[in-house]
């Protein structure tokens, strides 16, 4: 029988999960905090965010090759990326060395897939890779978490991340995917009734529960935005760089995460149980 969000979500149906399936943007931030970003160095930081943030949150996100935590539920990334060293992800493919039924006999209860989502001749490849996954999934019994995050094409140059986040979601969220993982509108900055008016559009056009990610938002300007995005009918969050940066920061990793990123993470769930749409609510 397949899981449903329940295996992701607090009792009250909201979610306020860790993402720690960084690869080269891990090894980068690494470096750039002149910390070693060697195959040990990158295990044990995912190893202690996994000790100190997984108990708080409602799932937790890991790629494969590491150990997930036995609570909460265990999403595995499934996604290939195409990502030079200090830059961004420009591109993705379905990580075929990912198997979704030995994944599900690992304890896994979700894959999770992103999506670049562009303007440029690769749209359709695209649609069909989010439909192959979200198929691939509902064979295995799993659930299907689907990232799609909009960058301009090469040459675009009036993109507009709003629009885009909304057209990403009317092509992308038609395969229905059981989670859709949005940027937040406006990188969270700005008039808060547009922000919220852009969410709401969000939660209008996708027929699945949604939640939005970090990436792209300021972290200190990340509770607003999850505040903001649940006001607009967001079920919560799926976040990391806004919750374990801080541990980069300092000469005791550790402590940071015992202490600063725990703090972090309850004011995150805090906000979700206060604002967020139980994912029921949205199917």
């Amino acid at each position: 029988m397949s899981p449903t969000l329940d295996a992701l979500a607090y009792p009250d149906g909201t979610f306020a999960m860790v993402a720690m399936d960084q690869r080269e943007s891990l090894r980068t931030m690494l470096a750039e905090h002149g910390r070693p970003d060697d195959p040990d160095a990158i295990t044990a930081f995912k190893a202690a965010v996994a000790e100190h943030l997984a108990p708080l949150a409602s799932g937790f996100l890991i790629d494969k090759g590491y150990d997930a935590p036995r609570k909460p539920g265990w999403i595995l990334a499934a996604d290939a990326l195409t990502q030079e060293r200090g830059g961004p992800v420009t591109d993705t493919q379905l990580d075929e060395s990912v198997d979704p039924r030995v994944a599900r006999e690992a304890g896994a209860v979700a894959l999770k897939l992103l999506v670049i989502w562009k303007r440029d001749d690769q749209r359709e490849r695209r649609l069909e890779m989010a439909a192959e996954f979200v198929r691939r999934c509902a064979d295995a019994g799993l659930l299907s978490v689907l990232e799609p995050v909009a960058q301009p094409a090469p040459g675009e140059d009036d993109f507009a991340l709003d629009a885009a986040i909304v057209e990403a979601a009317e092509v992308l969220g038609a395969v229905r995917p059981d989670l859709y993982k949005a940027q937040v509108p406006s990188r969270g900055v700005g008039d808060p009734d547009e922000i919220v008016k852009t969410c709401e559009q969000l939660t209008a056009t996708l027929e699945s529960p949604w939640v939005v990610l970090s990436n792209g938002v300021a972290r200190d300007d990340f509770p607003r935005a999850v505040e903001l995005a649940c006001r607009g009918g967001a079920s919560g969050t799926l976040a990391g760089r806004a919750l374990w940066t801080p541990a980069l920061e300092t000469d005791d990793p550790t402590t940071a995460l015992a202490t600063t990123c725990r703090d972090r993470l309850s004011l995150i769930a805090d906000i979700v149980h206060q604002h967020a749409r139980p994912w029921r609510e949205a199917v």
